[in-house]
């Protein structure tokens, strides 16, 4: 379902308004495509892209093309490992943060 105007301009104000909601929407997205949600984790991320750097500042920063950078986090988009990994780094780099991974406690 496409995403009405007012629901991205809602999550764009917030946003730029909070840092810990910027964070918590960027840790989102990656926790959803490492446990295997990667469609929702590329929406989230895409909405995160959006309402932050957006695409041109991050084709600048990633030296791949927008519009590539658009079709890898739509609906069938499909990153290369590669190009996922280096835009990740980037919105880390940008935001201030580092995720990691560690094992689950048995």
């Amino acid at each position: 379902m496409p995403l009405t105007k007012d629901f991205r301009e809602t999550i764009r104000e917030r946003a730029q308004r909070e840092p810990r909601f910027r964070k918590a929407l960027l840790r989102e997205a990656i926790e959803l495509m490492l446990s295997g949600d990667e469609k929702t984790g590329r929406a989230i991320l895409r909405n995160y892209i959006n309402a932050t750097v957006g695409f041109r500042q991050l084709e600048e920063a990633t030296s791949i093309p927008a519009t590539s950078l658009m079709r890898m986090f739509g609906p069938n988009g499909n990153p290369s490992a590669k190009n996922l990994f280096g835009v990740l780094a980037h919105l880390q780099a940008q935001e201030g943060v580092d995720f990691e991974i560690r094992p689950r406690r048995s």
